[in-house]
């Protein structure tokens, strides 16, 4: 029996597009927006970031240092935060009535730029119990650390998880360590894989 739900954020609840930022940085440095993704990789500055192990503000020297960004802190924080599209993937009424009678649980890789200017402007995010971010636990998804993290917040045993990310990867990872997870393609198919569970609202 499901006791718990998960959801991840971006591309599951939220919607968002990378290249809008890289498209709003290439004004402020020397390097074409195609090539901004590329030089942000092979840095490993965001992984970092996001596993908690750099402050907003030194991720941004470290950045621009990285670019030759001639932006202010406040202009960068614009752009990295604007990737987000104002739909929603998954409405807003489901996560209501999952929430009257499960646990509902972000479990997310982001952030201390994305999501705290995400929950701000989306009142959808309201609707969660908890957030298993990873730059709080301090690991990404795939790493078992972060569901190991997630189970607990839970309350529950792991067969009784329930999660959903539109990645691949990360959706056999919670499989890894006992949850029950399926690949998010549209709000539509994710209802039926709750209701083949048994999950009601």
């Amino acid at each position: 029996m499901i006791k718990a739900i998960f959801f991840d954020l971006g591309g599951v609840v939220v919607p968002f597009d990378i290249k809008l930022a890289y498209a709003a940085i290439e004004p402020h440095c020397p390097y074409p927006a195609a090539e901004i993704p590329q030089r942000i990789r092979a840095t490993g500055l965001v992984t970092r970031f996001e596993c908690g192990l750099l402050q907003p503000e030194d991720f941004f020297q470290q950045l621009s240092a990285q670019l030759d960004l001639r932006a202010s802190y406040g202009q960068f924080c614009d752009i990295w935060t604007g990737i987000f599209l104002t739909h929603e993937l998954v409405p807003e009424r489901l996560l209501m009535a999952l929430r009257a009678r499960y646990r509902v649980i972000a479990l997310s890789n982001t952030n201390a730029l994305h999501f705290p200017r995400v929950r701000q402007s989306r009142p959808i995010l309201n609707n969660f119990d908890s957030y298993v971010l990873s730059y709080e636990v301090r690991a990404l998804k795939p790493s078992p650390k972060i569901y190991q993290e997630a189970i607990a917040r839970a309350g529950c045993r792991a067969e009784e998880c329930f999660f959903t990310d539109d990645v691949a990867a990360y959706v056999e990872g919670a499989r890894l360590q006992g949850m029950d997870a399926v690949q998010f393609v549209s709000a539509e198919q994710l209802e039926a894989d709750l209701k083949s569970r048994g999950v009601v609202w």
